[in-house]
C-alpha cells in the first residue's frame, strides 16, 4: 500500500486530489497536513472525514521537527501547500516567501532524510511570465512577475537542485488557472459566480483582455496523478487546459449562465505586475497518456451550480475574502 503525505489538502487543488486518490485506489494511506489559513478548509473533505485511509494534522510546512516526524513512514510526497493568491502577494510577500521557498526546502529536506520514493512539487504556469504569440514548454526560462510567482518559481529551483545535488526523486508540475468546486472565493470565478448572485459588481482589471488558458480541477487531478504514476524523475510536466479566454469573455460566460446583466462588470484600475496572457504547451504529459476530459462551458456550468447550491459554504467565508480591495 502507498502511503502518501499531502501537504496543503485542506485547499481547493489538494482537497479534490485527496478525493481522487481515495476514490481510485483502495489501498492507499494518506496524511493531509495543512495549516489551516484562512483559505484551508475542513469543510472541504468532511465527506471522506472518517475514512480509515485518511488522517488529518493541523501544522505548517516550514515546522521542521513536525514534517520529519510524520514522513517518518511515508512513501510519496504531494506538494499542494502555498500562499498562491496574487493581489495577497502585492501586499504582503513576506508570507508567500516563507510557505513557498521556506516550507518547500523543509519538505525537501526532510524527504532526502527519509529516502521518498517520489516527491511532485506542484506548481504553476505563472513561474514562466507573460507570453505574447505561442505556448510555454518546459524548458522555457522561468521570468516571474509577482512575488507569488517568484516564490513558486524559487520553489522549483529548490526540487530541481535536490534531484540533481541528491538525486531525490522530483517531479515538477506547472498547470494553468484551476476552477471547480471548493475553490476559495477570492479568485476570480468564484469570486465573480458569488457577487452576481447577490448583485454585486465584479471588478474586473483593466480592460479585460488579459487571457488565461482555463483548467477544469479534476482533470488536473488526473494529470498529477498521471505524472506521479508514470513520470520521469527530475522533469517538469506542463498541465493546461487548452481553453484560452479573455477575462472579459469568461466573465460575460459567468453572467450568461447565471442569467444576471452584465450592468454588473465593473472596470477597476490594473493590479501591477499583471501578465497578459498565459498558454502552456501540454505536448510532454500527453506522451503520458492523458488529456483533458471536460468541456470548458459544461464544466462552468457545474462549477456555477455548485456555488449556488452551496451558499452556506461560501458565505462562512465571506469576511477574510471580500477584506481584498479592488
Amino acid at each position: 500500500m502507498k502511503k502518501l503525505l499531502i501537504t496543503g489538502g485542506a485547499g481547493f487543488i489538494g482537497s479534490n486530489f485527496i478525493r481522487h486518490i481515495l476514490n481510485k485506489y483502495k489501498d492507499c494511506s494518506i496524511i493531509n497536513l495543512d495549516k489551516l489559513t484562512y483559505c484551508g478548509n475542513l469543510e472541504n473533505l468532511k465527506d471522506i472525514a472518517r475514512d480509515k485511509r485518511y488522517k488529518f494534522v493541523e501544522g505548517d510546512i516550514a515546522d521542521d521537527k513536525l514534517v520529519k516526524e510524520i514522513i517518518k513512514d511515508r512513501d510519496i510526497v504531494v506538494n499542494f501547500a502555498a500562499e498562491t493568491h496574487v493581489d495577497r502577494s502585492i501586499i504582503d510577500p513576506y508570507n508567500f516567501v516563507r510557505t513557498n521557498v521556506t516550507g518547500t526546502h523543509v519538505l525537501l529536506e526532510a524527504a532526502k532524510a527519509k529516502g521518498i520514493e517520489r516527491f511532485v512539487q506542484v506548481s504553476t504556469d505563472e513561474v514562466y511570465g507573460s507570453i505574447d504569440k505561442g505556448s510555454f514548454r518546459e524548458t522555457d526560462p522561468l521570468l516571474p512577475n509577482s512575488p507569488y510567482s517568484a516564490s513558486k518559481a524559487g520553489a522549483d529551483l529548490l526540487a530541481r537542485s535536490y534531484f540533481i545535488t541528491f538525486k531525490l526523486p522530483v517531479i515538477i508540475t506547472r498547470s494553468s488557472n484551476n476552477f471547480g468546486p471548493y475553490q476559495y472565493p477570492e479568485k476570480v470565478i468564484p469570486l465573480f459566480i458569488t457577487n452576481a448572485l447577490e448583485d454585486k459588481s465584479l471588478p474586473l482589471y483593466a480592460d479585460g483582455m488579459n487571457v488565461r488558458d482555463w483548467l477544469f480541477v479534476l482533470d488536473n487531478c488526473e494529470a498529477i496523478d498521471a505524472v506521479l504514476h508514470k513520470g520521469t524523475a527530475g522533469e517538469v510536466y506542463n498541465i493546461g487546459g487548452g481553453t484560452e479566454i479573455t477575462n472579459l469573455e469568461l466573465t460575460g460566460a459567468i453572467l450568461d449562465i447565471l442569467g444576471k446583466d452584465k450592468s454588473l462588470i465593473k472596470f477597476v484600475n490594473d493590479r501591477p505586475g499583471h501578465d497578459k496572457r498565459y498558454s502552456l504547451d501540454i505536448t510532454k504529459i500527453r506522451s503520458l497518456g492523458w488529456a483533458p476530459k471536460h468541456d470548458f462551458r459544461s464544466s462552468l456550468e457545474l462549477t456555477v451550480n455548485w456555488y449556488k447550491n452551496n451558499e452556506e459554504w461560501w458565505r462562512r467565508l465571506a469576511e477574510c475574502w471580500k477584506s481584498i480591495k479592488y
